[in-house]
């Protein structure tokens, strides 16, 4: 197979939360695609198959930060995935959920793209091409009122603002998707798994269906890998699916059981 099977040789990529899960695994399939990718995270790792950059997103000084270098980097940009996101608010419920706790979930999970957003579309606007693929997730469907309203919530708004833009750009040229996994097996999710695991006296498949069982089952019988949500998102950042914008591809074993 070509490496230019996708054709994305030579695209200048931006991937967000780069060095764990489906952002490493993003940037994996777009190196190999032969794209020219910006990868960025808190931490830069010791093998670099791309262009890192460290910066702390939740701030709008990191993102400002992770734009400057873009833009020295590479000039522009013609693909961006924003992948960061995650939770660190406790679980108990509503109640347990502090000012602090929403504001963090917001500036982590919304807040990154919209100011990254911000500063490089306009780039795209005047070339009239590119494409922005926003990674929500189907707690916005699907919250856990024990541990993931304000997560959820977030991702909800982020899934909103995503359509809006793309009701705004894609008229210009620009393509706006948005991807919702729903469990993946990432490194977090296989601590999870086994967190569960150990407190419920299992072993770690004992611990994965924990947390399928939470989530309503998986048809499926097992979360996504990381490489397959990757695999979903070259396609989409490609010319090959040049005519899909403005939707919500959902990949999640089959775990939304509504139309």
């Amino acid at each position: 197979m070509s490496i230019d099977f996708l054709g994305l040789k030579d695209r200048r990529a931006l991937v967000t939360g780069a060095t764990q899960g489906v952002g490493a695994a993003v940037v994996e399939a777009l190196v190999a695609a032969g794209a020219r990718v910006v990868a960025a995270a808190r931490n830069v790792p010791a093998s670099q198959d791309a262009i890192y950059v460290a910066a702390d997103l939740s701030t709008p000084e990191g993102c400002q930060h992770l734009c400057d270098r873009l833009l020295e980097t590479l000039g522009g940009v013609d693909i961006l995935v924003h992948v960061l996101g995650g939770s660190s608010a406790p679980a108990g419920g509503f109640a347990a959920l502090q000012d602090q706790h929403w504001h963090r979930e917001f500036d982590l999970n919304l807040m990154p793209a919209v100011r990254i957003d911000r500063r490089l579309v306009p780039e795209m606007l005047r070339h009239g091409a590119g494409v922005i693929i926003h990674v929500t997730s189907i707690q916005s469907k699907l919250p856990l009122p024990g541990s993931t309203t304000a997560y959820a919530a977030a991702k909800a708004a982020l899934s909103t603002y995503s359509k809006s833009l793309s009701k705004e750009v894609t008229p210009q040229g620009i393509r706006v998707l948005r991807v919702s996994p729903g469990w993946v097996e990432t490194e977090a999710a296989l601590r999870l798994a086994q967190r569960l695991a150990d407190e419920a006296g299992t072993d770690y498949d004992g611990g994965k269906q924990i947390i399928m069982d939470s989530l309503g089952g998986i048809p499926l019988g097992r979360p996504a890998k990381p490489q397959e949500v990757a695999d979903l998102i070259a396609f989409l950042a490609s010319p090959r699916a040049a005519a899909i914008t403005g939707t919500e591809v959902i990949i999640d074993g089959g775990t939304v059981a509504t139309v």
